[in-house]
Parts: C-alpha cells; sequence; structure tokens
C-alpha cells in the first residue's frame, strides 16, 4: 500500500475517531497525527507532541484498534513516535497561521490552543502520574468488583460511592485505580478539578502552613487548595493515624466537599475500624460510603498484567517466561513489575532476546532461600532480647516483653507475607494489637536511632537463618 492510500485511510478513520473521541482530548493529541507508512498490518503513525504516544496508546488502544479493523477489514495493529521534524514543520505552519488576518478557521485554531493549554494545566494541577490510567489496568477476580466501582465514580463522579474507600496490602494496585479515575474524569470531563495528594505529603503541609508566621493567612489558603475542588484523591490514609491536627483538617475538608456535592476517593492499607487512634467521627465518614478491597492477583491475573507491561514496552517475550515469573513473584503487583523490568532491563543492556533460561539466570529465584516463618523470627527476637516466646503469647505488661514483642511483630510484618490476623494468631493476640503493635516501631525508628540499630542488627540475624 502506497503512502497517498495510507493518508486517504487514516483521513477516513480519524473522522471515526472524531464521533466516538471527545472534543477535547481529539483535538489535542490526535488531529496532527499524520500516517508514516505501513507494512506488515502494521500501521506506523508520527506526532508532534511528545506526550501523544503514550496517552493515545494508553488510553485510546482499543478505539483506534476497533477503526482499524473496520477499514482494513482485519485485526491491524499499530505505533505512534514522536517526530521532531514534523514538530518543527508544525510550529512554522502555526506561527505563519498566527501572521495572517483571522480566518474562518481562526477562533477554531485558538479554541484547539485553548483546550491543549487548558488539558496540560489540569494534568498539573491534579498531581497524576500518566501511566495509572483504566487502560492500562489489569483486571482479575482480585481486583473486578474494586475496578468496576471506580469506574462507575469516574463516570459519574459524586452521584452515588462517596466516599469510595479501597483498601489491600501494599503493591496491589490501589493507587493506580485511584489515579485511573483521576485520568479518566480530567480526559472526559475537563471542566471539574481533579486533585491527588498522599496523606504523609498532606501531613507534610499541614505542619509547613502551621509553623509560618503568617499562619491564619497560610492555612486559609491550604484549606481553599483542597476544598475548592471537585474530586479529591487521598492516597495511604493510615498515615493519619494520631496526627491530630491533620486529622482536624481532613475531617472540616471531608464535610466540606461532602456537603458540596464534591467526590471523594480514599485509600487505605487496611479498612477504618483497624486504624488506630483513627477518631470515631472520621471512621463513619470514611464508611458511609463504599468500602472495596484488593487483594494479591491469581496466576492468570499476573500472566496477563506481565503481557501487559511486555506489550506497553513492545517487547517480544515467550509465555514461559511468563510463567516462571508469575509464579515466582505472588504477593503483589510492584514485585511482579519489578522482576519483569529487571529482566527486560538486562536483555536490553546485553542486546539479547529474552529467553526462559536467561530470565532464570538474572532473578536465580530457584536461589531464594525459603520463607521465613513467624516463630523463627519470634525465637531470634526473644534470645535478642532474653525473653521467651511464651513471654511473647502472654498476657505480661513487662516493659522488657512489650518492647520485645513489638519489634517481633513490626519485623513479622516486614520480613514474612504473614497478614495481621497470622500473626495475631500465632502471638495470641487480636489483630488490632498487632496492627498498633507495628505502626508503633514503625513511627519511633524514624526518630530513634538505636532502635534503628537494633532493628537492623536483627534483620541481620534473620537473613543468616
Amino acid at each position: 500500500m502506497d503512502i497517498l492510500e495510507v493518508k486517504k485511510k487514516w483521513s477516513e478513520i480519524k473522522t471515526d475517531l472524531r464521533d466516538i473521541i471527545p472534543a477535547h482530548a481529539y483535538y489535542s493529541w490526535f488531529d496532527a497525527i499524520e500516517p508514516a507508512g505501513f507494512e506488515d498490518d502494521v500501521l506506523s503513525l508520527i506526532t508532534v507532541h511528545q506526550l501523544a504516544p503514550q496517552i493515545v496508546r494508553q488510553n485510546y488502544y482499543k478505539q483506534i484498534s476497533s477503526a482499524l479493523k473496520n477499514h482494513f477489514g482485519r485485526d491491524i495493529d499499530f505505533n505512534i513516535q514522536y517526530d521532531a521534524a514534523l514538530a518543527e514543520k508544525y510550529v512554522k505552519e502555526k506561527k505563519k497561521e498566527s501572521a495572517k488576518p483571522k480566518s474562518i478557521h481562526a477562533d477554531e485554531d485558538e479554541e484547539q490552543k485553548k483546550v491543549l493549554d487548558n488539558l496540560a494545566k489540569m494534568q498539573s494541577f491534579s498531581n497524576l502520574n500518566l501511566k495509572y490510567k483504566f487502560e492500562n489496568y489489569v483486571v482479575g477476580e482480585n481486583n473486578r468488583f474494586a475496578h468496576a466501582v471506580a469506574m462507575a465514580v469516574a463516570k459519574n463522579p459524586a452521584k452515588k460511592y462517596n466516599p469510595l474507600f479501597i483498601y489491600g496490602a501494599s503493591g496491589l494496585g490501589k493507587t493506580h485505580l485511584m489515579q485511573a479515575i483521576g485520568h479518566y474524569i480530567i480526559f472526559n470531563k475537563p471542566k471539574l478539578r481533579v486533585r491527588y495528594i498522599k496523606t504523609e505529603d498532606y501531613f507534610n503541609e499541614v505542619i509547613k502552613n502551621i509553623q509560618c508566621n503568617d499562619r491564619i493567612s497560610r492555612m486559609d489558603k491550604f484549606r481553599q487548595k483542597y476544598r475548592n475542588i471537585d474530586v479529591l484523591l487521598i492516597d495511604d490514609i493510615q498515615f493519619l493515624e494520631s496526627k491530630k491536627a491533620t486529622m482536624d483538617e481532613i475531617f472540616h475538608t471531608f464535610d466540606s466537599l461532602h456537603n458540596n456535592n464534591k467526590q471523594i476517593v480514599i485509600t487505605s492499607d487496611r479498612q477504618p475500624k483497624d486504624i488506630p487512634t483513627l477518631p470515631d467521627r472520621l471512621r463513619t465518614r470514611f464508611e458511609m460510603g463504599i468500602m472495596v478491597d484488593i487483594t494479591p492477583p491469581d496466576f492468570e491475573t499476573r500472566v496477563a498484567i506481565l503481557k501487559n507491561l511486555a506489550e506497553q514496552s513492545g517487547i517480544n517475550i515467550p509465555f514461559e517466561v511468563y510463567e516462571y515469573i508469575a509464579n515466582n513473584y505472588v504477593s503483589n503487583v510492584r514485585e511482579l513489575e519489578g522482576a519483569f523490568n529487571k529482566v527486560s532491563a538486562f536483555a536490553e543492556i546485553e542486546e539479547i532476546p529474552i529467553t526462559i533460561e536467561f530470565a532464570r539466570k538474572v532473578l536465580n529465584c530457584e536461589a531464594l532461600r525459603k520463607e521465613l516463618s513467624i516463630e523463627e523470627l519470634a525465637k531470634v527476637v526473644s534470645e535478642y532480647f532474653g525473653v521467651t516466646i511464651n513471654d511473647f503469647k502472654s498476657s505480661s505488661r513487662n516493659q522488657k516483653i512489650s518492647s520485645a514483642r513489638h519489634i517481633a511483630v513490626y519485623l513479622a510484618r516486614e520480613l514474612t507475607e504473614k497478614s495481621f490476623e497470622n500473626i495475631a494468631e500465632f502471638f495470641n493476640k487480636k489483630h488490632t494489637t498487632m496492627l498498633y503493635s507495628y505502626e508503633k516501631i514503625k513511627e519511633e525508628i524514624k526518630l530513634n536511632k538505636e532502635l534503628e540499630s537494633t532493628i537492623s542488627e536483627l534483620k541481620a540475624k534473620l537473613k543468616e537463618l
């Protein structure tokens, strides 16, 4: 197929896309895309916008693939790349157009520029990461309900499911799902203002403003920043506990937004009732909408995640490599992605294809030690502090035993894949007590160098097992 025919096809495809893609998105990313060639059922496209390849592929892959199939009569793949020469030409043409007297198209061009500028401003304002979209979020049995609710919130913010509270262990995709909501709203409802913030960053802002000389003025501006928006995304709310001033700010911000029919989305590594020191007034508000959990992905979902990563990276990987990684990294998505990135990076550096032998060599999973048990860990900690495992399981309030138990619980959570319920069962305690012990050490270790040294020493001893 010669280039003239390719251009004609692409022009027809763009006409179809213009009818199904929101106008602001079409004029921002698609209008300036041009075909560069067609070979082996792959359409090569070039663009003048550096962000377009990532945004178009992640957000509109299905729409483009469907349009290609309709016009070619079969499955056609495509690639899209930024072209510096085309961009330079595009800029020059725009300058020429602006130098001419206003034509009938002037208003349309101006509107397109405003749309693009507005989208860039919204992206900056919202504080979102471009890679977290619904299009590259892999849905499995572990997150199907959470994904469905998140999509419902994105399509109709503040209509129902408000607030949306997403909980689950670290590395399972809570942040990805939350930010996907934000991105969907930005691209499809550009008039709504979205802001994403980590609880720890929110806390730091509160402290910084409180410490300023013009505290009242600064706090007023801070409050307006988070209350004059339409969608607030708060990540890792578990870091809120014991931070009274921040709790007060979150409480009033929550009420202000909710009372004004604004959408709130919250993530946490546990349910509100399991966050120690969280006041009832906040707990009941967090629970008043809908709470959804995300659990570790099953084998099929882990393979699908790896395939998705390979597709985004443009890498061809044998299924047995997916299988090997999926069988050895089972606890969370973050570890799975880390293993994939390590294998693909080594392959790129050494300039060799990825095979099962190469993956085994790089990851060396067979050489990993067996999982550390809570009993083995407790034995090392008890001997270190001169107490017994029975002391840990007793109801003794002796400070020496209590302190050692706190550390044992912290290490059990950090170094094993056991849940707080599993840890509580071993220590013969309530799982909320285990949560308290873990968070206590986690906070103290930031300020206590001696405790930090003790933890490091114990970790070294446990590695020798």
